[in-house]
């Protein structure tokens, strides 16, 4: 409780929204709380230093020496160095695929008002997961799909779920390349530009919006970082949210997320 207090009192300076902030402490929480993970294909080596700088923040009175301790433990875990394997960097390489970046936080403290209970969540470009994964802890649902072509990085994402405490049926690893699956049957989809729109990668926007179209009228949600599907999302579709990172599309006529403190709309914003 002492943890969560100091959290809290720390994160009164912070400028999001109140259910954003009180996102990222459960996230603080969260980790202040778990030793360093486990590390199968040797993607954390600095885990467990950046967690004591990160504890010491907790204990400090600088909110900015807290946040910049917690981002710096959360890029490391996100693993944004991938380890592919030779055929693995090659076909990313053909194909105009970008290597793993970290997708930062926005999205994952944005995401939950837009889950339900039985939300299937598409993550293409996955990494090892842990935006998924942790989008699970805040807001628990039906399954996270993790679509990744680099082997290693699912290893090393099934070992984060069980740190994390992920149920198993809650969650699907693919070991593939995103331009060989759709997003059939999910409702909440999120991607950080998988692949540049040109030459394949066009052809799997192109083959990504017509999934989505078929899926109508099923309310669908797309969270993009790096967004490049606006030429490719045909009418039916509406960005409700761009800050210059993250852009957020809705099928439209969809009221919004699927819950509110107050029971009205919420936008991200």
């Amino acid at each position: 409780m002492e943890i969560r207090r100091r959290i809290q009192r720390l994160l009164a300076e912070d400028d999001r929204s109140p259910d954003e902030r009180a996102r990222l402490g459960e996230l603080m929480l969260l980790l202040a709380g778990l030793p360093p993970p486990p590390d199968p294909v040797g993607l954390f080596p600095r885990c467990g230093e950046l967690r004591e700088v990160f504890l010491a923040a907790v204990s400090g009175t600088d909110f900015e020496a807290l946040e910049e301790a917690f981002l710096a433990l959360y890029c490391h875990l996100h693993g944004h160095e991938a380890p592919y394997t030779a055929v693995e960097r090659r076909r990313v390489d053909e194909t105009g695929g970008y290597w793993s970046h970290a997708g930062g936080l926005s999205p994952v403290l944005k995401a939950p008002p837009f889950i339900h209970d039985d939300t299937v969540l598409g993550d293409f470009g996955a990494g090892n997961g842990l935006q998924g994964l942790l989008i699970q802890k805040l807001r628990p649902h039906r399954l996270t799909v993790q679509i990744e072509i680099s082997s290693r990085m699912v290893e090393a994402g099934r070992a984060l779920a069980q740190w994390l405490s992920v149920p198993g049926e809650r969650i699907r690893w693919i070991v593939g390349d995103v331009l060989d699956h759709e997003p059939e049957g999910m409702d909440f989809v999120y991607l950080y530009r998988p692949v540049r729109p040109e030459g394949e990668g066009r052809r799997f926007y192109e083959r990504f919006a017509a999934a989505l179209a078929r899926s109508a009228p099923r309310p669908v949600v797309i969270f993009s970082v790096a967004d490049c599907l606006a030429g490719f999302l045909g009418p039916g579709f509406t960005a409700f949210h761009a800050d210059g990172h993250l852009t957020c599309w809705r099928r439209t006529g969809d009221r919004g997320p699927a819950s509110s403190p107050d029971g009205r709309p919420v936008v991200c914003s």
